[in-house]
């Protein structure tokens, strides 16, 4: 298979490229390189990865790169996913989010991409979880601008869906975490946290660390995305394990992990911060033949091995 992942550099793209090269994919990665690191691709490009330094914003660029090496599948993660600077500057927001995903399509749609995998996010576009585990018809009501960036990239998706015949999916990631995570996202908790375990820090909790979260491990999500591309379902599909673990949860799991102890501190809660949610991955199930793997221990062990 001949694959384009923008955001290729990032946590998850970098990880989704050295899966596809260890298929035997060719695998070309556009990347703007603000927040995506080079050094994430090292390997990928000794294996034949191909890098383009552009930005998703820039339509024409997108387009002679797809018209360039007609692949077969894109998987679109190129995104703005810091959820305070979605806040601070949301017209930036959905740029990126917003018309980079309408420049991917419409490149795709052009030059006759046969499928497009969107990256879209769970817990960010439901909010405040009304239904838990939530399912993908769970009403949609964003905290932030990047959730309401990520639900109309979705939207334009399935548009071009019904108007161009495009195939398209969105996957709705719960809280990834990983090797080379970054701790820009939401789920960049665990990052932060591992970080601290190894410097022999404290987790900072802001309230009382009760707040819950769908957390999947990045190999996870890597396997839904080479589901995906492989599968003709079409909208949004849930990708978690559909278990709610709070911070505390995960400050005890590192805990277990650390050589001299890993203890809580507690700040003034922030406001907007969902409380409750986890996702729902029926359809996954039935759609993709996916399930995550990963449990939460196990996972958490992973990402500090990695780090040590």
């Amino acid at each position: 298979m001949n694959a384009l992942v923008t955001g290729g550099a990032g946590f998850i793209g970098s990880n989704l490229v050295d899966a596809l090269l260890a298929r035997g994919d060719e695998v070309t990665v556009l990347d703007d390189i603000s927040t995506g690191k080079r050094e994430n691709l090292e390997q990928a490009l000794e294996n034949g990865a191909q890098l383009e330094v552009a930005d998703v914003r820039d339509a024409g660029a997108v387009s002679l790169l797809v018209n360039r090496t007609k692949p077969d599948v894109i998987f679109h993660l190129a995104a703005q996913i810091d959820v305070r600077k979605s806040v601070a500057d949301p017209a930036n927001d959905a740029r990126v989010n917003v018309e980079g995903t309408v420049n991917v399509l419409s490149a795709a749609q052009a030059h006759g991409v046969p499928r497009v995998v969107n990256t879209s996010t769970g817990g960010a576009i439901y909010g405040e979880g009304r239904t838990i585990p939530a399912p993908e018809d769970h009403p949609s009501a964003p905290e932030a601008p990047y959730g309401l960036s990520k639900w109309c990239a979705e939207q334009y998706c399935e548009l071009f869906t019904r108007l161009h015949g495009l195939s398209t999916v969105s996957l709705r990631y719960g809280n990834v975490y990983g090797p080379r995570q970054d701790p820009l996202g939401e789920a960049g908790v665990v990052a932060i946290f591992c970080g601290k375990v190894l410097e022999g820090g404290r987790a900072t909790i802001f309230g009382s660390g009760e707040q819950t979260r769908d957390y999947v491990f990045v190999d996870d999500v890597v396997d839904a995305n080479l589901r995906a591309a492989e599968s003709d379902a079409t909208g949004p599909i849930n990708i978690g394990l559909g278990q709610q673990k709070s911070l505390l949860d995960i400050v005890e799991v590192l805990n277990a992990h650390s050589d001299n102890g890993f203890e809580p501190e507690h700040a003034p809660e922030r406001p907007g911060e969902v409380q409750h949610i986890a996702l729902d991955p029926t359809r996954a199930r039935d759609k993709l033949g996916w399930e995550a793997k990963v449990e939460l221990d196990e996972g958490l062990k992973r990402t500090l091995d990695s780090l040590r």
